[in-house]
């Protein structure tokens, strides 16, 4: 440390001049959400520091530049969230909560000019938690409430409107110096991570994605945008003209979780990207993802079409995988039961990105998972399962994995819902619901159906499943696959064994999923519950079943499959 200041307040970003002769912080104050109603004004106000970077660090001088009095919903709290400053040293600041920005000429420390960040209309959005992907909704009169701001030439400034606390209009928009609305992402950025199956549908009632942050830089001879969207964990990547009225998005980019902070290296050809976002438990860490650009995108690797209406297919959480039996060109997946209404998804696989093309809302039209589990009944016969594997069928239609919810014993984790294989015809309606035997029922744990696969055809189809770990009484490192005669109701079991954990943070081991080579040789995918740098265990093997009989039989050790 060569010198350090006393700033008086609470930082929030820094900026240096392109000339490097000015430093701008802004310092927040930033209000208490649990105070009173958690609105401003809260004292003490924030603020601008200038620091003048004049000779060495020790004699660098400090001024203040104060935002009282500048109009906005509260004069006397601007609360600056962000800075940026363009070459004419015009530091440019935004005022979150007071949906305000203001221009600050940096030799003077003078506002040279400030105005409201004003509203937005949006149509086809989310505002409903439900657990499903509704864009359906108008939003009247939202503030645009913009966090970070980037100059984009001397004349104009790019804002990422995440909103704070009124509003958040889900987007971004371009000002020029009078505070002109030159560009407005209206639902475009929402209508994007739905189509990525990135949406954050429990933040459809605040902000939806959330644009935390912009930068920009010239890459040659082109001219981009960086957007970053908090909630969605993406970066959208824009080319812009020279008046930068008609953005065109040319990729996006996977973050870790809650980008924060970006940083454009145009010299380098590279973007650093900041995840603030650090939960050890739940397979999360704060890291920084360095992105280098090269002639070909390898994102999204999945992505949908559009309904009737011009959205596009909601998705997300997919948790199975299956291709159709005459057709390698269509896949079929599902997802799980973190969204209601379970339905299947009709993928056409060799476009590049993959694309999903169709939805099948599955329905309990006569009545049969009704007769089961009343409670996964919808009034309008819509279902919602928690479907971990999908298969389809020599005979057309498909088979459906739905994980049970609970452990036999358990009073903290009460079983509300058993392990249960589906019959789906092709159009989505249910036709037979399966359950496990009472004796294996009976031994159930939370960790229950991954997979699903179904060889054979007409009296010789026999169902396969997955169980992820272990259930009561089993061997350790032991778990089932399930054998089902479809034409006699029979099970027979298998216990498959698995790797001892490796991680250094602990967590389990367990199956995922499962496939068939053949009649009698199936592929699963065995992994640990880690992720980032403690996961160990990803590995695809492969078994057989050729000659064992039944049940209770341990599998020979699996062999390993080439990783892919």
């Amino acid at each position: 440390i060569v010198s350090w200041f006393e700033l008086g307040g609470q930082p929030d970003a820094v900026a240096v001049s392109p000339n490097q002769r000015y430093a701008a912080i802004a310092i927040e104050n930033e209000r208490d959400e649990d105070l009173g109603n958690g609105e401003p004004p809260q004292a003490p106000a924030g603020y601008l520091t200038i620091v003048d970077l004049v000779g060495e660090p020790a004699n660098w001088n400090l001024r203040q530049v104060s935002f009282d009095g500048v109009p906005g919903l509260f004069s006397d709290d601007a609360e600056p969230e962000y800075v940026a400053i363009n070459e004419w040293n015009i530091a440019a600041v935004t005022l979150q909560e007071n949906n305000h920005i203001a221009l600050v000429h940096l030799p003077t420390g003078r506002i040279v000019n400030d105005f409201s960040a004003g509203t937005v209309d949006l149509e086809q959005v989310d505002n409903n938690e439900n657990d499903l992907i509704e864009l359906t909704a108008s939003l009247s009169d939202i503030p645009r409430e913009p966090d970070g701001i980037t100059w984009i030439s001397p004349l104009t400034m790019a804002t990422a409107d995440e909103g704070d606390l009124f509003g958040g209009s889900r987007g971004f928009s371009i000002f020029d110096l009078r505070g002109n609305v030159l560009y407005r992402a209206g639902n475009s950025l929402e209508h994007a991570v739905v189509r990525l199956g990135h949406y954050p549908e429990d933040r459809s009632e605040n902000k939806g994605n959330e644009p935390e942050n912009v930068t920009f830089g010239r890459f040659g001879k082109d001219r981009l945008l960086f957007v970053a969207s908090e909630r969605a964990s993406l970066i959208f990547v824009y080319k812009l003209d020279r008046f930068g009225k008609r953005p065109q998005m040319l990729q996006v980019l996977p973050a870790t979780v809650g980008p924060e902070g970006i940083l454009a290296i145009p010299q380098r050809d590279l973007l650093i990207a900041a995840g603030e976002e650090d939960a050890r438990g739940d397979g999360i860490r704060g890291s920084l993802t360095i992105y280098q650009r090269t002639g070909n995108n390898t994102y999204p690797t999945v992505h949908s079409a559009d309904r009737a209406d011009g959205t596009p297919i909601p998705w997300a959480a997919l948790s199975g995988l299956a291709l159709h039996p005459q057709d390698a060109r269509t896949a079929y997946t599902i997802h799980d039961s973190f969204y209601q209404q379970s339905r299947i998804y009709k993928m056409d696989i060799p476009k590049s990105p993959a694309q999903i093309t169709d939805e099948i809302v599955l329905r309990d039209a006569s009545g049969v998972l009704r007769a089961v589990a009343p409670h996964m009944v919808n009034d309008d016969n819509t279902v919602n399962l928690d479907p971990e594997g999908i298969a389809t069928r020599a005979d057309g239609g498909f088979w459906i994995a739905s994980e049970g919810n609970g452990t036999v014993g358990d009073p903290a984790r009460p079983v509300r819902t058993l392990n249960l294989l589906l019959h789906v015809s092709d159009s989505g309606v249910i036709d037979e619901v399966v359950t496990l035997p009472a004796s294996t029922n009976a031994r159930q744990v939370r960790f229950g159906y991954e997979g699903v696969v179904s060889v054979g055809r007409g009296s010789t189809e026999k169902v396969y499943v997955a169980i992820q770990r272990e259930w009561a009484d089993d061997p350790a490192r032991h778990v089932r696959i399930g054998e089902y005669e479809t034409a006699t109701g029979n099970w027979r079991f298998f216990y498959y064994p698995l790797d001892a954990r490796e991680s250094p943070n602990g967590g389990w081991v367990g199956l995922s999923e499962i496939t068939a080579l053949d009649d009698t040789t199936f592929a699963v995918v065995e992994r640990d519950n880690q992720a980032n740098t403690d996961a160990r265990i990803k590995r695809i093997y492969r078994f057989s079943i050729d000659g064992l009989p039944r049940w209770p039989i341990r599998l020979r050790a699996p062999h390993r499959l080439s990783r892919c």
